[in-house]
């Protein structure tokens, strides 16, 4: 069954940190390439970091530096370590395969809330 679990959100000041989890079934996970995707108020969902399965990541420009996404293939679970947070990170936090479809098993996501 498939099932996906993010977690860690919360409201936090600018310039602070936050851990996102994300706990996936192994039919979602094993030997998928996973993302963390976010959205904003008013915005269409976006891809924030990509992990392959072998752990290759990559990040939009505007988290470059500031997130990291990593896997640990023994617990099915996804992470992603956000420091110096932005206001303009506020949004949704959801954990998925990569790239997504109309097929693509969705969470309940995470929130995130930074405030200036």
């Amino acid at each position: 069954q498939a099932q996906l679990v993010e977690s860690g959100g919360g409201l936090v000041q600018a310039g602070g940190s936050l851990r996102l989890s994300c706990a996936a079934s192994r039919s979602i996970f094993s030997r998928n390439a996973m993302a963390w995707y976010r959205q904003a108020p008013g915005k269409q969902r976006e891809v924030v970091a990509t992990i392959t399965s072998n752990a290759v990541t990559n990040y939009v420009d505007s988290v470059k530096g500031r997130f990291t996404i990593s896997r640990d293939n023994a617990k099915n679970t996804v992470y992603l370590q956000m420091n110096t947070l932005k206001p303009e990170d506020t949004g949704v936090y959801y954990c998925t395969t990569f790239p997504s479809g109309p097929r693509t098993y969705w969470g309940q996501g995470t929130q995130v809330t930074v405030s200036s």
